[in-house]
């Protein structure tokens, strides 16, 4: 990836910030929480004063990227000097981080949805990178920073999880570049193989259990959707954050083309997430109808109402993306 002109801005900008904070969406994933923690890392190194917040913990799956506890809950009360979000489409998505912020002085996006609202003082939105980890990357590539073996472990992780293991067509051949170059500055690869893909807990089990037993097939076996329920966590004795990629199971089966999971928030607050087979059904599209973002290959939305209501709603708009996309 070629040095950008938006990354010599925001190094611009904050070369004289003394105490920055690097912030990330609610619920992160492993490209949120990659970003976070290896930009964060990377400013320390150069002597800054950094902070790093998330209205939530990190996920049990991603703690080996931050055995010092750099990732920390949002306190009241701290100003700075400037305030770098990453992966982040929208002020919303950063939760009750986004009130705990505004005593800042410069304000900073770096992010890859093409639905990003451009809510910072700079924002460097590319939406054909695969993840905001190769940004992260290419920003570090551009300060000449040194890429240290905890920052490369961070970065290879936001990557991997966000091109699906590089299988997603999102992955460009820059990407294995970037992710090659990762590792020869000391990603430990079988380490992150591991603990992301290869050592889930029996709790996730137990609920990728109740989804094999509950998907449901419609449109000629096109979609497959399945629900969460608040008393599925609690009779796993599973955390939100577990069930992050269990979509993935049922978008796998060889005629669905889209995969639904609805995940009960409040009794009358839905969030729904997407995945498409297809590059020709944009997922992102069907989200932003009600009123969430995301790529055309992943996506997702809160949707409030009545959950038969919200069912049908989604399906339909989805069983209509498959109608025009034949």
């Amino acid at each position: 990836m070629k040095p950008a002109r938006p990354a010599q801005r925001i190094l611009n900008g904050i070369r004289n910030a003394r105490r920055l904070c690097v912030v990330g969406h609610v619920r992160p994933d492993g490209d949120c929480v990659g970003s976070q923690i290896g930009l964060a890392l990377a400013l320390r190194n150069q002597g800054k004063d950094v902070t790093c917040w998330n209205e939530d913990p990190i996920p049990g799956k991603l703690a080996f990227l931050d055995p010092d506890g750099i990732l920390q809950r949002p306190k009241p009360g701290r100003a700075f000097d400037a305030v770098i979000a990453t992966d982040s489409a929208t002020l919303e998505r950063l939760g009750t981080v986004a009130a705990l912020i505004r005593n800042r002085r410069l304000f900073v996006n770096i992010d890859h949805h093409a639905g990003n609202t451009r809510y910072a003082d700079l924002n460097w939105i590319q939406p054909r990178a695969p993840s905001t980890a190769e940004l992260v990357y290419a920003l570090l590539k551009t300060a000449r920073w040194p890429v240290t073996p905890p920052i490369a472990d961070c970065l290879y992780a936001g990557i991997s999880t966000d091109t699906g293991s590089f299988q997603y067509p999102t992955t460009r051949p820059s990407t294995y570049a970037v992710a090659g170059h990762l590792v020869r500055r000391g990603a430990n690869l079988a380490r992150i193989c591991h603990e992301i893909y290869q050592s889930h807990s029996l709790s996730r089990v137990a609920l990728l259990k109740r989804v094999y037993n509950r998907f449901r097939l419609k449109h000629l076996n096109q979609i497959a959707y399945f629900w969460l329920r608040k008393s599925d966590l609690t009779q796993t004795r599973a955390t939100p954050d577990q069930t992050e990629g269990l979509i993935d199971h049922i978008r796998n089966i060889q005629p669905v083309i889209v995969a639904c999971l609805f995940e009960e928030i409040q009794p009358r607050l839905t969030r729904v997430s997407l995945r498409s087979k297809n590059p020709a059904v944009n997922v992102g599209d069907i989200a932003a109808a009600f009123g969430g973002g995301g790529h055309p290959a992943a996506a997702g939305a809160r949707v409030p109402g009545d959950p038969v209501s919200v069912e049908s709603r989604v399906l339909g708009a989805v069983r209509r993306a498959l109608i025009r996309a034949t």
